[in-house]
């Protein structure tokens, strides 16, 4: 079985683009590099990794472009792009050419954006658009509230590959969880969306042991089901709450748990069917992307 991280961070803080990090806790505040996850790699035996990015430029995402070609254990990219630009198609087509075969999807961060029902909007037609003619995948940054926005788009788009990041980042602080739970439900139910098992312990409240996740694995295994399922760390953003180690085998115990012999599939297979990613051999730097 090859073992994919299919969504981890690379950032460099002297790039400046990284708005976020100003509020972030100050653990994050220091780069994060291939060098410091090459260790924690062959600790674990993970041989790929899907790079997802961390700032909402088009210039982070030919960072991670040359992270890549440096780097043969990404095998992928999700960018950034703005889906609101008028130019869209050109900034989409220019990024699939810059990236010559290691752009596989993009990602806006719409968690950041206050209207919980911006991912509906008819403005970003245009850009889910390209996205397809360009077969790139689209990672769904998203916070509850912005659930039933995302049902929109995607009943409009059927034929779009998407993912939703980190289970629709619940908030597992022994509140009610009715609502993320029955949008995740109609999700899985109405759409061919994927779901990525990661960014859970992150979610934690202080003090909740880590086995307070459980409901909330259990219930995006029986909504999405293994087939539907891609694990990822969301490293460094996991170091938060624990090590990677740590991550990989508590979600090779509950995937055993809830889907006992599909841990390939979980750990993956499936990662590498959604994305179309060639786990033999890293994408040359030299591959032409064709549009």
């Amino acid at each position: 079985m090859t073992l994919v991280d299919a969504h981890q961070h690379y950032w460099q803080v002297s790039r400046g683009d990284y708005g976020w990090l100003a509020d972030a806790p100050t653990a994050l505040q220091r780069d994060f590099l291939p060098h410091d996850m090459a260790p924690l790699r062959a600790a674990t035996e993970v041989q790929r990794t899907v790079l997802v990015q961390a700032a909402p430029t088009e210039a982070e995402t030919r960072f991670l472009f040359e992270l890549a070609r440096d780097n043969k254990s990404i095998v992928g990219v999700v960018g950034w792009v703005d889906f609101e630009a008028d130019d869209v198609d050109a900034r989409i087509e220019r990024l699939v050419r810059d990236g010559r075969g290691l752009l596989i999807g993009l990602r806006p961060m719409a968690q950041d954006i206050a209207d919980p029902d911006w991912l509906a909007r008819p403005k970003l037609d245009r850009a889910f658009a390209s996205m397809q003619q360009h077969d790139l995948a689209f990672d769904a940054l998203v916070r509850p509230d912005q659930l039933p926005s995302l049902l929109k788009r995607l009943v409009r788009e059927p034929a779009l590959r998407a993912v939703l990041d980190h289970a629709g980042k619940p908030a597992i602080d022994g509140s009610d969880s009715h609502d993320w739970a029955a949008h995740i439900t109609s999700l899985a139910e109405r759409t061919m969306l994927y779901c990525k098992f990661s960014g859970l312990l992150t979610q934690l409240a202080p003090g909740l042991p880590d086995d307070a996740i459980t409901p909330y694995v259990e219930h995006v295994f029986d909504c999405f089901g293994a087939e539907r399922l891609l694990w990822g760390s969301d490293w460094p953003v996991l170091t938060l709450r624990g090590d990677y180690a740590h991550w990989l085998a508590l979600a090779r115990v509950l995937a055993h748990r809830f889907a006992p012999g599909r841990e390939a599939d979980i750990f993956g297979g499936n990662a590498a069917a959604f994305y179309g990613l060639d786990l033999a051999v890293s994408p040359s730097p030299h591959k032409e992307s064709q549009p």
